[in-house]
């Protein structure tokens, strides 16, 4: 069965509603229902349209980009955090470091699972607040300083779930979503009932239009939820977990 490329995905989504649009030209020239003259207002109007999906999808792009980073960091302070269990571990032999070792293991498997909402958020936070049972049954065995750095990675990793939590059930503006999708619709109407001369640059110009309008709304939405991995219709690349995927493989071995 051939797979669409994922770069590919949105333009695919967004051709049949070009064609249909397309067709409702064809229709409208056919029957002498083009009943608008294009003029400077129509200009003004794209204009203004653009303006707003530029507005839309640069308060998208900081959140996508700062997205990007929250896996490996994520994955930094999970190996981090692993590491100074592995350190009781070897020096003290201690079963309590070897089952630190296992929760920390699961509690990345979790998180992984977490980003394809098959765990909840508090499920996350319950596995994070029980390393404390671990970290006071260290105490007896290593310094305090290590403790406190554990801690930190501890906090860390709650933090950034948190700001992913927030980045994935957030959406970064509604209300301009709404107007650029009405504007948006408006002037694909519009496009149908215009009349432009000669005709067959008209279908080439509402086919060029309609598919930059209706592209750019979709990949605006697409963008404002970077990590839809639970998303079967998912249109474009989401952020890489590659990173916390091969923290957890390092983790294992070192039990």
């Amino acid at each position: 069965m051939f797979k669409i490329p994922i770069k590919w995905k949105l333009t695919a989504r967004v051709l049949p509603f070009v064609v249909l649009i397309l067709l409702f030209k064809l229709v409208a020239h056919h029957y002498e229902l083009e009943f608008l003259a294009l003029n400077s207002l129509f200009g003004a109007i794209i204009s203004a349209n653009v303006f707003l999906v530029g507005f839309l999808i640069s308060g998208v792009l900081v959140d996508y980009k700062e997205a990007e980073k929250l896996p490996g960091e994520l994955a930094t302070s999970l190996e981090a955090l692993a590491d100074e269990i592995s350190i009781i571990q070897k020096s003290k032999k201690a079963r309590v470091a070897s089952d630190g070792l296992v929760h920390v293991e699961q509690l990345s498997t979790s998180i992984v699972d977490w980003f394809h909402k098959k765990e909840k958020t508090s499920a996350i936070m319950s596995d994070l607040s029980e390393l404390n049972d671990y970290f006071f049954a260290f105490e007896p065995l290593t310094q305090a300083n290590f403790i406190v750095r554990m801690k930190q990675e501890q906090n860390t990793i709650r933090r950034l779930i948190t700001r992913a939590d927030s980045i994935r059930e957030t959406s970064f503006n509604k209300s301009g979503y709404a107007i650029a999708e009405v504007i948006s619709g408006l002037l694909c109407f519009g496009l149908v009932f215009t009349k432009i001369d000669p005709y067959h640059e008209s279908l080439f110009f509402v086919a060029f239009v309609s598919f930059i309008l209706i592209y750019m709304v979709m990949l605006i939405k697409d963008l404002d939820n970077p990590f839809e991995y639970y998303e079967t219709e998912s249109l474009s690349e989401e952020v890489s977990l590659k990173p916390i995927k091969e923290a957890i493989s390092r983790i294992r071995k070192k039990n």
